[in-house]
This record gives C-alpha cells, sequence and structure tokens, in this order.
C-alpha cells in the first residue's frame, strides 16, 4: 500500500450563531494516502509555480445545487493556485461530496473519501497572507500540534460563508467567490461538485 503521512489530525472550527459566535476545535484522526477518483490520474506536489502572477486565474465550480465562480489570487498565493488548477484540470474534483457543512461558518469538499481523511497523498507549503472574509475559498490543513509549518491539505477546500477573520493568519486563502454565493449557502452535505475548471485572463 502507498503511505504518505503518518496519522494525524484534521482541524475543523465550528460556529454557532446566537447573539455570539462561540469557536470549538473539533479533530478527526486520518491517514493520508494516495486515493483513487473519478480520474486514474496521480497528481504530486507541485514544487514552483507554473501559473502567472499577472493573469486572473478564475475557477468556476459546478455543483448539484448550481455554480460557484472564485477569483483566485496567483500574484499572492502562486503555489496554491497551481496546486488547484492541476487537480482541476486532471478531474480530480469531478464527482466528489461537500463532506462538511456548517451554516454560517463553511461548506468544505475535495476529500475523494468524503470522510475528513482523505487527499491527494501529499500537503503543500503554506501561503498565509489573504483575510477570511465571505466568499473566501482557503484550504484546509491539519493543526499546528502535528503541522508546526501549517502546511496546507493537497485537495481539501472550504468557502467561507460569512466573515472569519478569527482564522487570519491560520489558514491559506487563495481565492474570493465573485459569483454563486448564494449558492454556496444552499449547499447541504453530500452535495456534489460536478466539476471544476479554470480560466486566466
Amino acid at each position: 500500500m502507498n503511505r504518505f503521512v503518518a496519522s494525524s489530525f484534521l482541524l475543523l472550527f465550528l460556529t454557532y450563531c446566537s447573539s455570539q459566535k462561540l469557536k470549538e476545535n473539533i479533530s478527526t484522526p486520518i491517514k493520508e494516502e494516495v486515493v483513487s477518483t473519478t480520474s486514474s490520474k496521480t497528481f504530486q506536489e507541485p514544487k514552483v509555480s507554473s501559473v502567472d502572477p499577472s493573469k486572473n486565474y478564475v475557477a468556476t465550480i459546478e455543483t448539484s445545487k448550481g455554480k460557484i465562480v472564485c477569483n483566485l489570487d496567483a500574484k499572492v498565493a502562486p503555489l496554491s493556485v497551481t496546486n488547484f488548477k492541476s487537480l482541476a484540470d486532471g478531474g480530480f474534483y469531478n464527482g466528489l461530496a461537500f463532506h462538511r457543512v456548517v451554516p454560517d461558518f463553511v461548506i468544505q469538499g475535495g476529500d475523494p473519501t468524503a470522510t475528513g481523511s482523505g487527499g491527494p497523498g501529499y500537503t503543500i507549503p503554506a501561503e498565509i497572507n489573504l483575510k477570511h472574509k465571505k466568499g473566501a475559498i482557503a484550504w484546509a490543513r491539519t493543526p499546528n500540534e502535528v503541522n508546526p509549518e501549517q502546511r496546507s491539505s493537497g485537495s481539501q477546500f472550504y468557502i467561507a460563508l460569512g466573515d472569519a477573520s478569527f482564522l487570519d493568519g491560520q489558514y491559506t486563502v487563495f481565492g474570493y467567490c465573485t459569483e454563486g454565493l448564494q449558492v454556496t449557502e444552499k449547499i447541504e452535505r453530500g452535495d456534489k461538485i460536478l466539476s471544476v475548471t479554470i480560466s486566466s485572463l
């Protein structure tokens, strides 16, 4: 069996909205391995950026609830955009589910096992600069205890459903949704990512 990462933990922040938001860390034991998806292609960690920082990269995420469009920041997060584009171009995300949905907080997808424990078999370096405003698209990651370099998941991403500024400085945001925010609010656990396509201008 092809193993990549020993047992570790995925971190998820939950917030509950009443008169104020409360935060709670939830960790799930995982072992990241190279896993099969709808594509037979295997993927590798990008060591150098292959995107042009002067171009505007646009991700169109077709879901079972509608279309979400995000502008990706190739200047601030070049390795993240390179990785997301590589996975999208290779069909990695096609047919995967949103496995975590926390109302008023985040939707999370990109796990081929739909358990919170899967990935492409690698992580990518942190590029922590952008803010967690509504519509931010960012990488999930394991917590500092097992991941002091704050490296990002190789494929699991989340979209902020509202302001999540308490996550600033901890996770790599690599773009913002410009269309379909109403779609993100309709996503339920188990809804599908039909495809992700990346265009550049």
